[in-house]
């Protein structure tokens, strides 16, 4: 009998921490940060809204630097404000999953479902989660960008951030925009997350940790989605070009 109630008193006690972790909390109720209209301006992705997700917050702290011991967190937000930012910069409506250190659920599933409820309930046209990497080789390096598979508007995206990250931060590896099956890239609008660089790798560590360093990695990702953009603008022109002759 003893065991038995020592066990329920084990399951009642971390109920009671998630109810009291709950409350503490924002909940994806409450939390909506609303985009910044006032901050916009006229720009080649001017119309569009853009959902920017800082991985992480909160207790969850992700990947951590190896050297300073900084954690993901911290640098996914900062690169988060730096790239709306940029995009508001460019035109873009933003909306921000976090501007602070939280998160909206002391479960990982619910955390990321109240990120997604922020895009629908923004009518985000394009989502872009930001993260750092990490891996047991510390001579593993360089950004990358992964897409949910099967969904092409997303691996294009991915493809011009890809490769306008190349082009700007010229990393040692140049690694190519891959499939990966992230909760975040569920939503069916074009998805992508982005692995920033490895916070293993001590050159990289380094750079991330820096405010102009971001700043980069963030006129980076802008840069891609101003590519993407400007080819969905050509090939919608063409499609109606199209139609216009085929009615003549």
């Amino acid at each position: 009998m003893r065991a038995w109630w020592r066990g329920r008193r084990y399951i009642l006690a971390a109920a009671c921490l998630c109810l009291v972790m709950g409350a503490v909390l924002p909940r994806h109720a409450q939390p909506a940060i609303p985009a910044r209209p006032a901050q916009q301006q006229e720009g080649p992705l001017q119309g569009l809204t853009i959902l920017v997700d800082a991985g992480h917050g909160g207790t969850d702290g992700g990947a951590r630097a190896k050297d300073s011991g900084r954690l993901e967190k911290e640098l996914n937000l900062q690169v988060a404000i730096a790239l709306r930012d940029a995009l508001e910069q460019s035109g873009a409506r933003v909306i921000l999953t976090r501007d602070t250190d939280m998160e909206f659920s002391c479960g990982k599933r619910a955390d990321l479902t109240a990120r997604l409820d922020l895009a629908r309930e923004g009518k985000a046209d394009l989502l872009v989660s930001i993260h750092m990497n990490e891996y047991r080789s510390r001579n593993e390096s360089g950004p990358q960008v992964f897409y949910r598979a099967g969904q092409g508007q997303s691996r294009l995206l991915a493809g011009a951030i890809q490769a306008a990250m190349i082009e700007e931060l010229k990393p040692d590896k140049a690694r190519s925009a891959m499939a990966g099956d992230y909760f975040m890239l569920s939503l069916g609008i074009p998805s992508v997350l982005v692995e920033c660089g490895f916070l293993s790798n001590p050159t990289e560590e380094k750079l991330l940790l820096t405010e102009a360093y971001q700043r980069r990695v963030a006129n980076a990702i802008r840069d891609g989605i101003v590519e993407y953009a400007s080819l969905q603008i050509i090939e919608t022109s063409a499609e109606a070009a199209l139609v216009s002759s085929s009615c003549k």
